[in-house]
């Protein structure tokens, strides 16, 4: 059943512990009565300063007040864009309003207070309500409201953190906010320690995505009762009535089948919305879901509740104006958050790696489990997360010394990576390991981490047709080309276990999304444990005056390219061999040199060859230089299951294969036209 609501609003004090209604924030009034909107595009004339009010206690009617002002500030905003969301805007303003001045505890002036709670728009496409509350709050100014979707301001049609400093995560992609708030809320709880809360503005239509349930599971799991979900249920999509339109019980059962506390209201009754927010203070060990009944374009007749008036502005927003009550100024002083103790883990300046004997046969999955454990000692904010195959990406030996920052998302990859960027939001470092292959469920998530300039490391193993028997549901064949499509990512992908202990402690120091890849079977150790591998170089492991291709690999295909320069040797074909560990960033120099040196470069991945390694090197020629005969060698067809060995060849990227391609490239000549293939 949904919780009962409690009783009427009653001070509280300024701790975001105690539970009931507040008068923590402030309300100051000037004026209240109409004047004119603000035209299409352009600043509205002035109508001098209006006398100013202040209030110390907030009423109904003063909140009702604030309400109408961010529905006021949302129609403006999106009028003079031209475009943008405002009716969405306008159901969520009763909520937004008393949220604002009754029960956040924020300090715009510093965003980065360990103390404030959070706040994550999930439909961020109601940003203009955003907006319009930080223009309350005075974060931003009237001039700037009015700059809403236009070229080079802060206020993006839906909401960044690399635009503005009090938005939590990058929203839009519906669907993602109440993931990324489950990992806040979780760094809160089990790493801050701290008693900041985590409140997210859902939409109702976004209830839809499955990410929606596998966060709510996890919540509920984790009992993370700092974190308030607050669902808009206006009934109206983008093209229609949502699925259970106001049906609230229907979402309620569901948040309760996953451990939430459920409170149901009218989402334009303030003191409702009050008494429901303190309600969720006052709840213990439970999540909460408050789901409120509202209608979309709510104050306007011409738009309230109908259909079709998604993402466009009011039709006379004039007349929309002066129906909400006119345009108003009411500044809201928002409760500053308590002093926290902040805690800094610990961090040494040294990583004592494992360190591997070459000629050793190790698997890189696992090179990777003993470093990240070993990185896990030296620095105390890493986190690790893992997709339930720990005991397989081997995560498992870091919750082996460190489980108290070993986090288990379980089988539900999209809140792996979203949890991860919530963690990271809070300044953890973050490392999300599961399967090469399972990453790409998550790919929304990561695209939309950097749109948040996130800082999170990924970890995809069992990656290529070299994992063998298990078949191709299991192999990781486009991560490469996803990761790499990412802006301003990473992509690393070593080949022994010394290369995988170094990478692997040089990556939190890396910005945007970093992505290693790693592999199930073992690999000959071939670089001894002192040497270095920047990110963005390569090793040339063999080379020569006489060379007559060049050979570039990553991963397993370099132990594959090695075995056939060894043969070409023998019968009278030197080679050059590339070790690519750094997939992006490039090594453009190297490569270039090589290309000079024998003026054709043989690529052999395990991976489609679309994306890949393949890919990365044509790109190092990209930008007008001499471009070399290049020849691609990728999986091609789809694997079925079989020995490592018998799919390396089967694929066509074994040391068999190089060793037939390599003396094709030299028995005949291949202008640059016809080398894309063999």
């Amino acid at each position: 059943m949904p919780g009962s609501l409690v009783g009427p609003p009653r001070p509280r004090d300024h701790f975001p512990q105690a539970a009931g209604g507040s008068t923590g924030a402030r309300l100051t009034l000037r004026g209240g009565g109409t004047r004119s909107p603000w035209p299409a595009a352009r600043p509205a004339p002035s109508t001098g300063p209006l006398p100013e009010a202040v209030v110390t206690t907030q009423t109904d009617t003063e909140l009702h007040a604030l309400a109408r002002q961010l529905r006021v500030d949302a129609v403006r905003a999106a009028d003079a864009a031209g475009s943008g969301h405002p009716t969405s805007s306008m159901s969520a303003a009763d909520l937004m309003a008393v949220l604002l001045a009754r029960h956040l505890h924020y300090d715009f002036a510093r965003p980065d207070h360990p103390g404030n709670d959070r706040f994550i728009l999930s439909k961020g496409h109601a940003s203009p309500l955003l907006y319009a509350a930080y223009k309350a709050a005075g974060a931003i100014g009237e001039t700037e409201l009015l700059t809403f979707r236009r070229l080079g301001s802060r206020l993006e049609g839906h909401p960044t953190p690399r635009r503005l400093p009090w938005v939590e995560t990058a929203t839009g992609s519906l669907g993602q906010g109440l993931p990324v708030a489950v990992g806040t809320a979780l760094a809160g709880q089990h790493l801050d320690h701290a008693g900041y809360r985590v409140y997210v503005l859902c939409g109702d239509s976004e209830l839809a995505e499955g990410s929606v349930w596998e966060a709510a599971e996890m919540a509920g799991h984790e009992h993370l009762d700092h974190l308030v979900a607050i669902v808009d249920v206006n009934r109206l999509g983008q093209r229609g009535p949502t699925r259970h339109g106001h049906d609230l019980d229907a979402y309620g059962r569901r948040f309760r089948a996953f451990g939430w506390h459920t409170v149901e209201i009218d989402g334009h009754d303030v003191a409702a919305i009050d008494r429901a927010l303190g309600e969720a203070r006052a709840t213990v060990g439970q999540p909460t879901a408050i789901l409120a009944r509202t209608l979309k374009g709510k104050g306007v007749a011409e738009v309230e509740d109908k259909e079709g008036r998604h993402g466009k502005p009011l039709p006379d927003a004039a007349a929309a104006i002066e129906e909400l009550g006119g345009d108003r100024a009411v500044h809201v002083a928002v409760a500053r958050p308590p002093a926290v103790q902040v805690r800094h883990p610990e961090r040494r300046d040294r990583v004592d790696l494992p360190r591997y004997e070459v000629g050793d046969e190790v698997a890189t999955r696992d090179a990777f489990g003993r470093a990240l454990a070993a990185l896990g000692t030296a620095r105390g904010d890493v986190v690790v997360l893992d997709g339930e195959v720990g005991d397989s990406t081997r995560a498992d030996l870091f919750a082996e010394d460190h489980p108290e920052r070993y986090v288990e998302c379980y089988i539900a990859e999209q809140q792996l990576v979203a949890a991860s960027v919530g963690i990271a939001s809070r300044g953890w470092t973050p490392f999300a390991a599961t399967f090469a292959a399972f990453l790409t469920r998550a790919h929304d998530f990561l695209r939309m981490a950097a749109v948040s300039n996130a800082s999170v490391n990924l970890v995809g193993s069992h990656a290529g047709v070299a994992i063998g028997q298990d078949g191709p549901s299991q192999m990781g064949l486009e991560d490469l080309a996803m990761f790499r499509a990412i802006p301003g990512s990473t992509v690393l992908h070593p080949c022994d276990a010394n290369q995988t202990a170094w990478l692997t402690a040089r990556m939190p120091d890396l910005d945007g999304i970093r992505y290693l890849r790693t592999l199930r079977g073992a690999t000959p150790v071939i670089y001894p444990p002192h040497e270095d591998f920047p990110v963005g170089g390569s090793k040339v492991l063999r080379s020569g005056d006489d060379d007559r291709v060049t050979i570039v690999g990553a991963g397993v295909t370099v132990h594959e390219a090695l075995r056939a320069a060894d043969q070409l040797t023998e019968i009278g074909i030197p080679v050059r061999v590339i070790d690519l560990y750094s997939v992006k960033p490039v090594d453009r120099e190297t490569l270039r040199e090589a290309a000079d040196a024998t003026g054709c470069l043989l690529t052999v991945e395990d991976h489609h060859p679309e994306g890949g390694i393949g890919d990365a090197v044509a790109e190092a020629f990209s930008d007008g230089s001499p471009t070399p005969r290049l020849v691609r060698l990728g999986v091609r067809t789809m694997p079925g299951s079989a020995t490592p060995e018998e799919q390396l060849h089967e694929a066509g990227i074994d040391a068999a294969s190089i060793v037939a391609a390599v003396e094709l490239l030299v028995e005949h000549e291949i202008t640059p036209a016809g080398a894309g293939r063999v």
